[in-house]
C-alpha cells in the first residue's frame, strides 16, 4: 500500500491563468460566448503539441490565445479561480501562486488595475469557497518590450501586500534573453516580491544562469535544461533556488521526448529544490496531484521523497510563515501515519471527492 497523494499537504506554485481552466468549462463558455474552438480544443482534447521549434510553439500559443478569449465577464474570471481552487483541494494542495498577465485581459476589463483588482478579488472569493489560499504572480511577456514589463513590475508593487507575491517573466524563451527584464525585477523585488522568472526550458544552462545573475531568481520556472552544466545544478542546490518542474508540460511541449526523460531524479538527486507543476493543465491534461503520481511511478519516488518535494514546494513558495509551519507539519504527519492507516481513503482532505465538480455558479 502506499499513501494518498491527494492527502499530501503541498503548494503549487506554476500555475497559468487560463490554462488552469477546466476543459469543460472551456468548452461551455466557448458555446455561450460564440467562440468557435478548433478539434485540438474539442474532439481531439488534450491537443498534440510540440513546441520544440517556433512553428510547435506558435501553434500552442495560438490555442492559449483562442482559450483566453471565451473569459469575457468578470463572472467568468470567478469561476475560473473557484474551480482552479477546488481542484487544488482535491490534489491535497493548501497554497496555489497563480500566474496572470494581467494585459491579456485589461482591453475587456477596464485596464491593468482593474483587471488586477478583479482577479485578486476572485482570488479571495475562492479562498473562502474552499479553504485553499492563493497568491498571485504577475508575470511579464517575454516577447513584448522590457518597459512593459516595468509597468507591470510598478503595478504588481502597488499590490504587494495585497496578494500579490511574486513577479514572474513567461514565454517563448527564444524570444526574449531575462538580461533584457532585469529592470523590471529590479522594481519586484524592491518591494519584496519573490523573482520566478521562466527559464531553461526551451533554452539551455545560459537561460538559467541569467534568471540567476540578471534577475536574482528565488525560483525558476521549468529549469530542468540546467541538468546539462552540474556546475550550475550545485548552484541552483547551494542558493536554495526552487525549480519548478513540470513533467506533464515538457513531455506534451517536447522538451523531452517522453516524462520519463525529464531529469526529475537527476536535479533532486543533485540537491535542487523542486516543485513540482501542472504549468497549463487545460492544454496537457493532469494536474498538479498526477506530477506526484509521476514522480512515484515513473522516476521511484518513495513515500519520504514525494514528502520531501511537498516540503520543497511549500518552502519554496510565497506563502506567509504561518501557513509554511502548518503545512509543513501536515506533510510530517503524512508521513507519520502508515499506509494502512489511511485504509481506502484516496480522495480529498477532510473526505471530499478526488474530483471536484466539473460546474459552479459564479458570485
Amino acid at each position: 500500500m502506499e499513501r494518498p497523494i491527494a492527502l499530501l499537504p503541498k503548494a503549487h506554485l506554476h500555475l497559468h491563468f487560463t490554462g488552469s481552466m477546466r476543459h469543460t468549462t472551456l468548452v461551455e463558455l466557448a458555446e455561450r460566448r460564440g467562440v468557435h474552438l478548433p478539434h485540438a480544443l474539442a474532439e481531439e482534447w488534450p491537443p498534440e503539441l510540440s513546441a520544440a521549434d517556433e512553428r510547435g510553439w506558435f501553434r500552442f500559443q495560438r490555442l492559449y490565445d483562442i482559450a483566453r478569449s471565451v473569459l469575457r465577464e468578470p463572472e467568468d474570471m470567478y469561476r475560473l479561480l473557484r474551480e482552479a481552487a477546488e481542484d487544488e483541494a482535491a490534489a491535497g494542495s493548501r497554497w496555489l501562486e497563480i500566474q496572470v498577465d494581467p494585459s491579456g485581459y485589461a482591453a475587456r476589463f477596464d485596464g491593468l488595475t482593474a483587471t488586477l483588482e478583479l482577479v485578486l478579488d476572485a482570488a479571495r472569493t475562492a479562498e473562502r469557497a474552499t479553504g485553499v489560499h492563493i497568491g498571485l504572480m504577475v508575470a511579464a511577456n517575454r516577447t513584448r518590450h522590457p518597459m512593459d514589463a516595468k509597468a507591470l513590475a510598478r503595478l504588481a508593487k502597488q499590490y504587494a501586500d495585497r496578494g500579490v507575491v511574486s513577479f514572474g517573466l513567461n514565454n517563448d524563451e527564444r524570444r526574449g534573453r531575462a538580461l533584457e527584464f532585469e529592470g523590471a525585477f529590479r522594481i519586484a523585488k524592491r518591494a519584496g516580491l519573490l523573482s520566478a522568472p521562466h527559464g531553461g526550458e526551451l533554452q539551455g544552462p545560459r537561460s538559467v544562469r541569467e534568471c540567476l545573475d540578471e534577475l536574482g531568481a528565488d525560483r525558476v520556472g521549468h529549469g530542468v535544461r540546467a541538468v546539462d552544466d552540474p556546475y550550475l545544478v550545485e548552484r541552483i542546490a547551494t542558493q536554495g533556488v526552487t525549480l519548478e518542474v513540470c513533467p506533464s508540460s515538457n513531455a506534451s511541449l517536447g522538451v523531452v521526448s517522453e516524462v520519463g526523460h525529464v531529469p526529475l531524479r537527476r536535479l533532486f538527486d543533485g540537491g535542487a529544490p523542486i516543485a513540482l507543476g501542472a504549468d497549463d493543465p487545460l492544454l496537457f491534461g493532469p494536474r498538479l496531484a498526477e506530477q506526484y503520481e509521476i514522480a512515484r511511478s515513473v522516476f521511484g519516488f518513495g513515500d519520504e521523497e514525494l514528502a520531501e518535494l511537498a516540503r520543497m514546494s511549500v518552502r519554496g513558495s510565497g506563502a506567509p510563515e504561518w501557513l509554511k509551519k502548518e503545512m509543513l507539519s501536515g506533510v510530517d504527519e503524512w508521513l507519520a501515519r502508515s499506509p494502512e492507516e489511511f485504509g481506502g481513503s484516496g480522495g480529498a482532505p477532510g473526505g471530499g471527492p478526488a474530483q471536484a465538480p466539473d460546474t459552479i455558479s459564479a458570485p
